[in-house]
């Protein structure tokens, strides 16, 4: 039987290195990364916020005052009192800082007197003023009463459109009794016709068989017609509203071979209806429109009754004054 080898297994040991070199670096990378953050908030604390604001948060963290009297009822530094008017050495955030004076007595001693703010003096009572900020807290019950005094945009408007209403029934009053008062002008009651609309008040002049304000194609008034014209414009003159005049026609054409419609008359009417009124007073610039609408807007059935022939003055409310005007050719 031959010899079998013998088999020598022999282990060695590599020498190693430490293991990551431990885990002081995880402390100091962690405390790296939280003075970054800190960094980053204050840049953008002092981004976002007022001058107002920030004045406001130094004040909070900054003592009033430093007294060196060592001996105090809290041992701390405000004498066992606090920044604000409660008692104790507590401060807290629902004190917030006031632009009132606060008197913060020192139990030193000697004479009674004001105190430097180093507290070099002797004892005595010392002044102190923080500046307001934008989180001072507010009484509810103060807002409220602020918020009932001062009228809504509604109310400013409901009133206002009450006085104009009070002023388009005295307008209206005063336009029929002086109609009525009148024997040359009485005879144009029935032609009168006052309503309300949704631009103001209207005012409508009309014609009647035999009784016209304007001749058959004619933008110059009869004598009465004038009158009539005069004494409406002397009435509303007092009124600050802007005016409307609209001249209308009724369906009759013509003649054919004519220079002349029914849109020109129309227009050439209410242009003379704008004169008149400005020699009874009104003023120039509260004529906000003058406008001819042939027979196109009728106030009869029968387009050639009568009183389609008409001339409408309307005041408009104050709401809808603002009427955009197509301006006239330069002048050189």
């Amino acid at each position: 039987m031959a010899d079998q080898p013998v088999i020598i297994i022999r282990k060695r040991k590599k020498g190693g290195h430490a293991g990551h070199h431990g885990g002081a670096w995880k402390v100091a990378y962690a405390d790296f990364i939280t003075a970054m953050m800190s960094l980053f908030l204050l840049l953008w604390m002092l981004n976002v916020t007022t001058s107002e604001q920030r004045q406001g948060l130094a004040d909070y963290f900054s003592p009033a005052s430093i007294t060196k009297n060592e001996s105090s009822g809290a041992g701390g530094m405000f004498g066992g009192l606090s920044i604000s008017s409660k008692s104790g050495g507590e401060m807290t955030d629902r004190s917030p800082p006031s632009t009132q004076e606060s008197t913060i007595p020192t139990r030193g001693q000697g004479e009674e007197g004001e105190d430097d703010v180093s507290g070099t003096g002797q004892g005595g009572k010392v002044k102190t003023k923080v500046e307001k900020t934008d989180d001072v807290l507010t009484d509810p019950a103060k807002e409220e009463e602020k918020t009932t005094e001062t009228p809504s945009e509604a109310q400013i408007l409901a009133e206002s459109m009450k006085e104009e209403e009070d002023a388009f029934a005295s307008a209206e009053t005063a336009l029929k009794q002086a109609i009525l008062q009148s024997p040359d002008l009485k005879a144009y009651a029935n032609q009168i016709v006052i309503d309300r609309t949704s631009e103001g008040l209207r005012i409508q002049i009309t014609d009647r068989d035999k009784l016209s304000i304007f001749p058959s194609s004619s933008a110059i008034p009869y004598e009465r017609g004038r009158d009539l014209l005069m004494m409406i414009g002397k009435v509303i003159a007092l009124l600050p509203n802007k005016i409307s005049i609209s001249g209308h026609t009724d369906a009759a054409p013509f003649a054919t071979g004519s220079r002349r419609d029914n849109w020109s008359l129309s227009t050439e009417r209410a242009n003379t209806c704008r004169s008149y009124l400005v020699k009874a007073g009104v003023n120039e610039k509260n004529i906000a429109r003058v406008s001819g609408l042939a027979d196109r807007e009728s106030f009869a059935s029968d387009p050639k009754d009568p009183r389609n022939r008409r001339i409408s003055i309307v005041l408009l409310r104050r709401s809808l004054s603002q009427i955009s005007v197509v301006p006239g050719p330069a002048k050189n």
